[in-house]
């Protein structure tokens, strides 16, 4: 576009003017300067080292309007008023920030494989190679106003540097080597050969680093599950779970998506060069002489970049044991006389992020003695156990769920842990497995105990399978743990704790209510989490209900007769002891 005016205005000019710039030359031709006064600014700015526009518009021969509208008419370029558009609507990362105040240009958006910028120079051909060889895209040109253009490009590039670097140095000094030099890939040891350090960090990264180095420590501190990286539009933002409720901790500038992204992508040797496809990779971090935190990080592609969600993997959670999981002492007892059973298959069953597999490690961390063999096979496997033999799957290289089952069955194991059963194949060989002298633990993704039953059912086991292979049911969920210091007794009206579900003879006042506050030491009236639990051990009369191909109503009807609480009744009873709030409940549990 800008090629084609400034070739008419060369075939028109007098000889002695093409020593001008193309803006001179369309100015001169135009009538809106003399040749004299163009040959004069061109020669005081060459002599200055400065752009002919900025010396033209110092020297007052043309106005920053007058300039921007005859130029638009010499090159049939469309005219903007740049400070009309909405700053944090301009695209992110698309030119280097050098080539935008060298060349005074701004990205306006893409289209089509063409990029739209600002410039108040259509005739810079130099810039337009650059953007196009940086870009890889066409290059459109808006003219606007130099001296508004200026302004909004300084602002631009001066919010952009001094949000990255006035990010926290933090007073994690050691942090990054720290980290780097407890990288490992999953299932692979470190090698002094591969270990990352601060020498290889670009200094033009350094307050990346530091600000994803500091997310991460605050996000141990606060006792954050999961960490989100998310990339919009026009923003940017990163969301910490605590205590299962997403809350947003940043917003930094969109500009660093990309750098970010790569730096997770190489501390968890991920390709750093594939965008297009969801990645999943391992770190892990040092924080004392005994204590190491693993980090499970997932990529996904979206619209605008990538979102990165990184799980805390503490596996100090496992060693505290089941009292501090939140069972019951009944449900307690049940668990532990199935664990302490030679064979039989053991589920946990609950949505995403309800602690099954910190359930499952807990039970596994009871039984894990010398004479015992425990084999496990997980997608991925989230939490090291010395002692376990812990494999990973890996689809892509056939190692499935089933591949790894039946290579269990040849290392003569005790114990099986498969991480989920999600195929007609693995739920077969892991019932055969239970059948012929294994215990057998795994998890399924159901809403209570008596429907993996039946979920099982339609998945293509056989009934006389079922009943003769499951000993125990476990569904759970999380709730958040009301804050010792701040919660306040609730004044709630009877007829509304008998909606929610309590009986009539407990909702006669001999007990109190409590509801959330909020103080210094909690997040919003809550501090941590407890487990909810419905623990339906197979007895005969529900044996007998599956071989009869009974539904998922006829075994929850069993189960309640023989005091097996549903997780709704189990959640109110952690509403009866204070534990947590009748609003969290009702909003973890169905009826």
């Amino acid at each position: 576009m800008a090629t084609t005016a400034s070739t008419t205005i060369l075939s028109t000019q007098p000889e002695n003017t093409l020593v001008l710039p193309g803006v001179a030359r369309a100015l001169v031709f135009a009538g809106k300067i003399a040749q004299e006064t163009a040959e004069a600014i061109n020669q005081q700015a060459q002599a200055r080292r400065r752009d002919f526009i900025a010396e033209l518009l110092e020297a007052g021969a043309i106005s920053a309007s007058d300039l921007a509208h005859s130029l638009s008419q010499a090159f049939s370029s469309p005219l903007i008023d740049i400070l009309a558009i909405d700053p944090i609507r301009l695209p992110q990362d698309l030119i280097d920030p050098k080539i935008c105040l060298d060349y005074r240009v701004l990205p306006l958006s893409k289209r089509n494989g063409r990029l739209l910028v600002a410039t108040a120079d259509p005739a810079n051909h130099e810039a337009a190679e650059q953007i196009q060889f940086s870009t890889q895209l066409g290059v459109e040109w808006i003219v606007a106003e130099y001296d508004k253009l200026v302004q909004l490009i300084d602002a631009q590039v001066k919010a952009h540097q001094t949000s990255i670097t006035n990010f926290p140095s933090s007073d994690y000094g050691d942090l990054d080597a720290a980290l780097a030099a407890s990288v490992t890939d999953a299932g692979e040891e470190e090698e002094s050969g591969n270990n990352l350090n601060n020498s290889q960090v670009n200094a033009d990264d350094a307050p990346v680093v530091r600000f994803f180095h500091k997310m991460l420590v605050d996000a141990i501190k606060m006792g954050a599950s999961d960490l989100h990286f998310e990339p919009y539009e026009f923003t940017y933002r990163v969301r910490y779970r605590i205590d299962g409720e997403l809350r947003e901790i940043a917003a930094p500038p969109p500009a660093i998506k990309e750098s970010l992204a790569s730096r997770i992508k190489v501390l968890s040797r991920l390709d750093i060069a594939e965008k297009r496809v969801p990645q999943d990779g391992r770190m892990k971090l040092r924080v004392g002489p005994d204590k190491v935190i693993d980090f499970r990080v997932s990529t996904l592609p979206t619209l605008f970049g990538e979102k990165i969600v990184i799980r805390i993997l503490d596996s100090s959670s496992t060693r505290m044991g089941i009292d501090a999981l939140g069972y019951e002492p009944e449900e307690k007892q049940r668990l532990l006389d199935a664990i302490g059973r030679p064979y039989g298959m053991i589920l946990a069953t609950g949505p995403t992020g309800s602690g099954k597999t910190v359930s499952l490690y807990s039970c596994l961390n009871l039984l894990n003695k010398p004479g015992v063999n425990i084999c496990t096979a997980e997608d991925p496997s989230e939490i090291n156990m010395p002692g376990v033999n812990q494999v990973n799957v890996n689809e892509k290289a056939g190692l499935t769920f089933a591949t790894a089952l039946r290579s269990f069955l040849r290392q003569d194991p005790h114990i099986i842990m498969v991480g989920e059963i999600r195929d007609l194949e693995t739920a077969d060989i892991a019932v055969k497995a239970a059948q012929t002298g294994h215990l057998v633990l795994s998890t399924l993704h159901t809403n209570d105990a008596p429907t993996t039953l039946t979920r099982l059912r339609n998945m293509g086991v056989a009934p006389f399978n079922i009943a003769s292979s499951v000993i125990l049911i476990t569904a759970q969920r999380l709730a958040r743990r009301l804050c010792s210091k701040c919660k306040t007794p609730a004044d709630i009206p009877r007829d509304a704790l008998i909606e929610a579900g309590f009986s009539e003879s407990d909702a006669d006042g001999s007990w109190v209510p409590y509801a959330p506050v909020g103080c210094d030491a909690c997040n919003n009236g809550y501090k941590g989490r407890v487990g909810i639990y419905q623990v339906m051990p197979i007895s005969e009369e529900i044996q007998r209900i599956i071989l009869a191909d009974g539904s998922a109503l006829e075994i929850a009807a069993q189960a309640k007769a023989q005091g097996v609480r549903s997780l709704r009744d189990a959640g109110l009873h952690k509403v009866m002891l204070g534990v947590t709030s009748l609003e969290e409940v009702l909003a973890v549990t169905n009826e």
